[in-house]
């Protein structure tokens, strides 16, 4: 079940390869952590943010689709009619 769960997430965010979107992840210890950048690319197992320069010292980061899950992070992705949220149906 949980292997069908992780496809799913990957196919919900294929379609949005190259829109901006923002993350909130947890940080530990009581702390988020809140980028945006654009989808870069999806793998089998993760997928590629690449941040906005202005706000991170990095330039990419990446996210295994058990994070989303796991409701460690947290994607929302900006579009013209506003925000979508990624929702896992369980």
């Amino acid at each position: 079940m949980a292997k069908n769960a992780l496809l799913e997430i990957k196919r919900s965010l294929e379609p949005h390869v190259g829109q901006k979107i923002m993350l909130r992840a947890n940080g530990g210890r009581r702390k988020t952590i809140e980028r945006s950048g654009v989808l870069e690319e999806t793998y089998p197992s993760v997928f590629i943010v690449k941040l906005d320069q202005e706000q991170n010292a990095f330039k990419r980061v990446s996210y295994s689709y058990a994070d989303i899950l796991t409701e460690s992070v947290e994607v929302t992705v900006c579009n013209d009619e506003g925000q979508v949220r990624i929702t896992i149906e369980q």
